[in-house]
């Protein structure tokens, strides 16, 4: 129910399944290894759940505190750079992957 209700909700999240789509179809394509395929879904994963876990904590802000308030609105920036550290980080596996497929190819 929260998966459907992220997906529903946020915009964010359907671009990431969208990427994540992507990602698999790149994978399968240039025919990854174990390795990396455990690195992108881990660095996928841990992006949904960040994504997640930052639109939960959005959601009860805003129905506990629907008013603007300074100390919610850091609450929700925290959460939101949460989101960003961990897509930096997906993207630095992408970038991993593609820089040893060249040397590789």
């Amino acid at each position: 129910m929260g998966l459907r209700h992220g997906v529903r909700a946020e915009h964010s999240l359907k671009f990431q399944l969208a990427a994540f789509a992507l990602l698999v179809t790149f994978l399968i394509i240039v025919r990854a290894g174990p390795l990396w395929w455990a690195l992108a879904m881990l660095a996928s994963g841990g992006v949904f759940a960040a994504e997640l876990f930052n639109t939960s904590i959005e959601e009860l802000a805003d129905h506990l505190h629907p008013e603007v308030h300074d100390r919610i609105r850091v609450v929700k920036d925290c959460a939101a750079a949460a989101v960003l550290v961990m897509v930096l980080g997906a993207i630095a596996v992408g970038v991993a992957l593609v820089v040893s497929l060249l040397r590789r190819g």
